[in-house]
C-alpha cells in the first residue's frame, strides 16, 4: 500500500509549481517577469496558483504560460503540452463568462477623451441642426460671414479628438507571428512573437521599418491609439515605417498618386502660355537709298 506521502513525493509538479520554482530559483521576482513578458501581474500569479477561472481564454493563457517559461528558462513546448492536459479537466467546470482584458490596461482609451468625443459630436449636431433651422427662416439678404464661423467650427471640432500619432509605437502579437525591425542597416528585431507578447520600437530609431508575412496577426499601437492595418491578410508587406505619423495615416498614404489614364478621344489639354514657342523674329528690310535732292533755282545749267 502506498502512503499518502510517497504519492505527493511521486506526484507531477503542476504548470503553475514548475514555473514558481523555476522563478524562485533564479532570483526573479514576479514584477520582473510582468515587465519582461508585458503580462499582467494577476494573470501570472493565477497561473502559479493554477486558477484558470481567472485567465482569459485557453488561447491566450497558453500563450502566456509559454512566454513565461521562456522568460525563466523552461521547455515552453513542455510547459504548454503540460498545461493543456490540466486545463483539459478543469475548463468544463466554468460557467461564468469570460471578458478578455488588453495586456497592457495602460493602452484602453481614457474615458475622459471618450466623453469629449461624444460632446464633441453631440455639439456639431446642434449647430449643425441650429444652421438649417436658421436658413430657413431667415430672409435671403443673410450675410454669409455668420454661415461661414458655424462651418469653421463644424470643421475645426472633430479635430481636437483626432488620434495623436505621438507616443511608443508597440508591436502586439495576437497569434504566433514572425517580424523584422530594421533601422537603416541595424536590425533592431528579428524573430518570432508568440500570442501575447509585444514589442516596442526604440525611441531612438530614426527611420524604423517592419517586415513581416502576417499582417492580420499583429497590432500596432501608437502611444494610447491602434494604428490602422499595415497590409492584407495572407500578404508578406516589406518596409513599413514604423513612424507614429506614418502608422495612423495608413500604408495607402504615403503610395505616390498614380497618373490618371488619358480618355480615348479627349481632346488635349491647351498647352501653357509660358511654353508657346515665340514666332521668329523678322530681320527689318535694309532702308532705301535717299535720292537725290531736286535742283534749287541759281544751280548752273549744263553747257550746250
Amino acid at each position: 500500500m502506498v502512503e499518502p506521502e510517497e504519492e505527493m513525493m511521486e506526484r507531477t509538479p503542476s504548470v503553475g509549481e514548475q514555473l514558481l520554482a523555476a522563478r524562485e530559483a533564479a532570483g526573479i521576482s514576479l514584477e520582473d517577469i510582468a515587465a519582461q513578458t508585458r503580462i499582467p501581474t494577476r494573470h501570472l500569479e493565477s497561473i502559479e496558483a493554477s486558477e484558470w477561472d481567472k485567465l482569459p481564454a485557453p488561447t491566450y493563457t497558453m500563450g502566456f504560460a509559454k512566454s513565461y517559461a521562456t522568460a525563466v528558462g523552461l521547455d515552453r513546448n513542455a510547459i504548454a503540452d503540460q498545461l493543456r492536459e490540466e486545463m483539459g479537466g478543469m475548463r468544463a467546470t466554468v460557467t461564468q463568462s469570460e471578458v478578455f482584458e488588453p495586456v497592457d490596461p495602460a493602452r484602453v482609451m481614457p474615458r475622459g477623451l471618450v466623453i469629449a468625443a461624444i460632446a464633441a459630436a453631440a455639439l456639431i449636431v446642434a449647430l449643425l441642426l441650429w444652421n438649417q433651422s436658421r436658413s430657413l427662416d431667415a430672409p435671403d439678404n443673410v450675410a454669409p460671414e455668420a454661415a461661414a464661423s458655424v462651418d469653421n467650427v463644424a470643421a475645426a471640432a472633430p479635430a481636437a479628438v483626432a488620434p495623436s500619432a505621438q507616443g511608443p509605437v508597440v508591436i502586439t502579437a495576437n497569434e504566433q507571428v514572425w517580424i523584422q525591425v530594421k533601422d537603416g542597416p541595424a536590425t533592431l528585431k528579428a524573430g518570432i512573437l508568440e500570442a501575447g507578447q509585444s514589442y516596442e520600437v526604440p525611441a531612438t530609431a530614426r527611420a524604423p521599418v517592419l517586415t513581416t508575412g502576417k499582417p492580420e496577426a499583429i497590432r500596432i499601437s501608437v502611444g494610447t491609439a491602434d494604428a490602422p492595418p499595415v497590409g492584407p491578410a495572407a500578404t508578406t508587406v516589406t518596409n513599413v515605417s514604423l513612424l507614429g505619423p506614418d502608422l495612423m495615416r495608413g500604408p495607402a498614404a504615403s503610395a505616390p498618386a498614380a497618373p490618371p489614364a488619358a480618355t480615348p478621344g479627349a481632346v488635349p489639354a491647351a498647352t501653357p502660355r509660358a511654353t508657346r514657342r515665340a514666332p521668329p523674329r523678322q530681320t527689318p528690310a535694309a532702308a532705301p537709298a535717299p535720292a537725290p535732292a531736286a535742283p534749287t533755282g541759281n544751280a548752273v545749267a549744263p553747257a550746250e
